[in-house]
């Protein structure tokens, strides 16, 4: 049977990190937290489960998950943010593979919780995420703040049963704040790329999220809170795109 690190970044994560914590118990053989500092009790909770805590300054989200892999003693990696659990499916599905590994990585889906209603539809569910892989199989990629895991050109990946939980806003106020912190993220991440945000990309790349979101991928049927989901992926689409054009803006005037 192979040994497995859960690997885990955090900051000011209370809410959550014990049910996280917990649920990897008899699933995982070290856990391991990089913490970025927190001034909760994130550190308090780390300390009565059998975790390794390292404090390391935010380096981005893929560049600290990057660092916190390369933080595991074993070589294969189970990776969760502070606010998601394993469910009991997903649990044993996971011990299954450990007794039996066949791909260089696995996906699950990833069920989220918003205002205490799990969401079923819209962009949020099936929610698929690669989370279980082997060391150096591929990297935390992406543009922040919306990393992933993207394996190397021909590294084949499997499929795990059960859900992913994770518990991602507590009311709509902490989302419409979310909102405009990740969209100012996004924003200078593109920057720094060099993408451009043009006036189609302002108009038609927002009108396009939603519709997809509550109509193709039938936002609609998770009632209001589908509505709100949907709304706010319109909102931050347009203010990715409103503060990048801003950005070139001061740019060329400077």
């Amino acid at each position: 049977m192979i040994k497995l690190s859960g690997v885990i970044i955090t900051y000011n994560e209370e809410e959550h990190l014990e049910k996280c914590l917990a649920s990897l118990v008899d699933i995982v053989d070290e856990i391991v937290v990089v913490d970025s500092y927190s001034t909760d009790t994130t550190q308090a909770i780390c300390k009565a489960y059998d975790v390794r805590f390292i404090q390391q300054e935010f380096l981005g989200y893929k560049e600290q998950k990057n660092f916190a892999v390369e933080q595991a003693n074993f070589d294969y990696i189970l990776s969760l943010d502070g606010d998601e659990a394993l469910s009991d499916t997903l649990k044993t599905s996971i011990l299954e593979v450990k007794k039996n590994w066949q791909f260089e990585a696995y996906y699950c889906n990833r069920k989220n919780n918003y205002c205490g209603q799990w969401i079923h539809f819209s962009d949020w569910y099936p929610d698929k995420k690669l989370r279980l892989f082997k060391k150096h199989s591929g990297e935390w990629k992406g543009i922040n703040p919306h990393d992933s895991y993207k394996l190397k050109t021909n590294a084949k990946s499997g499929k795990l049963k059960g859900d992913l939980l994770h518990w991602i806003y507590r009311d709509y106020e902490e989302h419409k704040q979310k909102v405009e912190r990740f969209s100012t993220i996004a924003s200078k991440a593109y920057f720094d790329l060099g993408i451009k945000a043009s006036l189609f990309k302002l108009i038609y790349r927002p009108l396009w999220a939603f519709f997809k979101a509550y109509f193709l991928r039938f936002g609609m049927l998770d009632g209001v809170n589908g509505w709100r989901i949907c709304k706010q992926t319109f909102i931050v689409t347009f203010l990715k795109y409103k503060k990048l054009r801003a950005l070139w803006h001061t740019h060329k005037t400077n």
